[in-house]
């Protein structure tokens, strides 16, 4: 008897562990390869728009001083000195350069110069109506830095204009040093002569995603967001939470349970690193798609407010600024905020960190938004899985479920072509799940009539 206890105890067991995991295929770890395909689509690019009008005195040359010393230049060679119209032209734009205030002076007349900054960094859909969590700092520049780029960008387009004149009406062309010069001179000229003004400054934002297009190949959408909930910069919390424009059926990411990962677990990070997004050699219509990194978690830090900081070796850049963090699981566990900084200035490589899923929750609970991955998005999840252990007629089960939801999900289409090229291909597994279903429907069912055959039997010795 205690024999034949064990044995359907042992199957029960056997069953039931069978069961639990094979129904949480999704809640185990995942490949790298699992975890990209899972959560790309709902990564997405986050550009912020600065637009205004800044407004410059127009520049004017002294005529009287710049041909009083063209004339001195020229008596230079009925001295005995001869010069090169090269050597003449270095000679007068170093003079101008010396005195700058001598030969240029404001004018009444203004020049408007219309001018645009965007800022770009990475987000992800945390509700398939499309609410997106990112950085602040992405969305939420200071004055001060958004005046000096404003400048800067106007002035580099009135020196060009400057210096184009300058070539036209003197029937010449500046070598790339002589144009350095003037763009000196012109700097100095604008920091002690003239005033810029800034007016009508405004900020759009803007979602930048994936979509599988109605010919089945992946393309890119954009639609305006609006700033629902946001944290400060660092050393702020420096969390934002966006709603986009769109329908409601857009790829999620799903949050992690635990507030803090473990040190030394896998992570999987995604962005748009300006390096890779701004390359000239890379295509324009690629560059939605976002880039992988991995690592580990190195350290759990504190910032100087006393909240908790993930420090991690994953390499990310400038761009990759609000993208997600996530765990072997594919859940987010963070998004990436700043890294170090060397000596010299630049990033230092793996010495990152990212702003933990615990306080992103703080604003999510705030702002009364709900993070849930959508119907589609598990779904697809789960094709994925069954796509990538080669099972593809559970695969395209999954994949055809998510196009009656959203025929445009990023992806979509390459799945369902590649999933029913393969079987054509006969490339299925033999052990189909199907043959799992039943194996562990079948252990259940024998346990139970064991179960059942038992507790019969020992309440009838019961009633003896």
């Amino acid at each position: 008897m205690k024999s034949r206890n064990a044995l359907f105890q042992t199957i029960i067991i056997a069953g039931f562990l069978l069961a639990i995991g094979h129904g949480s295929c999704l809640a185990q770890q995942l490949t790298a390869v699992q975890n990209y395909g899972i959560n790309r689509p709902g990564v997405v690019m986050v550009r912020t728009v600065f637009s205004a009008d800044v407004y410059v005195n127009k520049i004017q040359l002294d005529s009287r001083h710049f041909n009083h010393l063209v004339d001195s230049v020229q008596k230079a060679d009925t001295g005995g000195i001869i010069y090169t119209p090269e050597q003449k032209l270095d000679i007068v734009l170093k003079e101008i350069n010396t005195h700058p205030n001598r030969f240029f002076k404001a004018s009444m007349e203004y020049i408007k110069e219309p001018q645009e900054i965007t800022s770009s960094g990475t987000g992800f859909l945390i509700t398939e109506d499309g609410y997106v969590a990112t950085n602040c700092h992405l969305i939420d520049r200071d004055n001060a830095f958004i005046r000096r780029q404003f400048f800067l960008s106007a002035f580099q387009q009135i020196t060009e204009a400057n210096i184009l004149a300058l070539e036209n009406a003197w029937a010449t062309r500046f070598s790339e040093q002589q144009k350095s010069i003037l763009y000196n001179t012109y700097a100095s000229v604008y920091a002690r002569l003239f005033s810029l003004a800034i007016y009508d400054l405004k900020k759009d934002i803007f979602i930048e995603y994936s979509v599988d297009s109605d010919s089945g190949y992946t393309s890119s959408a954009k639609k305006s967001a609006q700033v629902i909930i946001k944290g400060q910069p660092m050393p702020g919390k420096d969390i934002a939470i966006l709603k986009m424009e769109g329908d409601s059926t857009l790829p999620t990411l799903k949050i992690a349970q635990d507030d803090l990962p473990r040190v030394g677990e896998q992570l999987f990070v995604y962005g748009f690193p300006g390096p890779v997004t701004n390359n000239t050699y890379i295509a324009t219509e690629s560059a939605i798609e976002p880039t992988l990194t991995t690592g580990i978690v190195s350290a759990i830090k504190k910032s100087v407010a006393g909240w908790p900081l993930i420090q991690m070796d994953a390499n990310i850049n400038r761009g990759s600024s609000g993208g997600p963090v996530c765990n072997e699981k594919g859940e987010v566990v963070g998004l990436t905020t700043f890294g170090s900084i060397e000596n010299s200035g630049g990033l230092a490589a793996g010495l990152n960190f990212a702003i933990p899923v615990s306080i992103l929750q703080e604003y999510l609970d705030s702002a009364g938004v709900t993070a849930a991955p959508g119907e589609a998005s598990s779904a697809f999840g789960e094709g994925v899985v069954y796509y990538d252990s080669k099972f593809f007629k559970n695969a395209l089960k999954k994949f055809r479920e998510v196009n009656d939801i959203n025929p445009h999900y990023p992806g979509l289409a390459f799945y369902i072509r590649d999933a029913e090229k393969r079987l054509r291909q006969s490339e299925e597994k033999k052990s189909s799940m199907v043959g799992v279903d039943l194996l562990v429907f079948g252990l259940f069912l024998l346990g139970a009539i064991f179960l059942f055959r038992y507790l019969k039997r020992k309440a009838i010795k019961m009633n003896a």
